[in-house]
């Protein structure tokens, strides 16, 4: 059975670079992207969502990528999670997403590269 995964994150141009030395837009881009191979190369079906820091112009994008995947699990990433500036998105978002797809499993990474242990956690309790 395949299981339909939402990849949820800030897009790489919403992230404040000043909070984390050595890390810059093209390092951040090149680790989703590396992730996201793997994720693929483990067999999950991901459906990529990356979101501005914009509320309004965030939940538009995550209609659309929510709309027409079945999806069961969603994935959101630390950066929109982690960041206090933003909280209330992250809520929003939260809020959004269990309206729009009722009963999903929520699982939260540390970083592109620990992606895959999230989604396994996620679709083991999802079993």
């Amino acid at each position: 059975m395949v299981i339909g995964i939402l990849s949820l994150g800030l897009h790489p141009s919403a992230i404040d670079y000043s909070r984390y030395p050595g890390l810059d837009q093209e390092t951040l881009t090149a680790r989703i992207a590396a992730g996201e191979a793997a994720l693929r190369a483990e067999g999950f079906d991901i459906v990529p969502c990356q979101v501005s820091a914009d509320p309004d112009e965030a939940e538009r994008k995550v209609r659309e990528c929510v709309a027409d995947h079945p999806l069961r699990v969603v994935m959101i990433g630390a950066g929109l999670r982690m960041a206090p500036e933003h909280t209330l998105l992250f809520e929003r978002l939260v809020n959004l997403i269990n309206r729009l797809v009722p009963g999903i499993v929520f699982c939260f990474n540390t970083s592109p590269e620990t992606t895959v242990d999230a989604l396994r956690r996620a679709v083991a309790a999802d079993a």
